[in-house]
């Protein structure tokens, strides 16, 4: 399974809203761990560890 790149999110507005939002009341620090917790829930929802790896690769900036 490739790494999916292109928008593929039913209503992006308003997942990245909902995320705002959940975060609404916590701390810097308390959304951060919120956060680390969102992405090893997806990771382990998607699986793929070639996936996982392109994943890293993508956010720390390479093509």
């Amino acid at each position: 399974m490739p790494l999916e790149i292109n928008p593929n999110i039913q209503d992006p507005d308003g997942f990245y809203q909902e995320l705002i939002d959940s975060q609404r009341g916590m701390s810097e620090a308390e959304a951060e761990l919120m956060n680390c917790k969102l992405v090893l829930l997806l990771a382990n929802h998607i699986g793929d560890r070639d996936v996982l790896r392109e994943a890293i690769r993508r956010a720390g900036g390479a093509p």
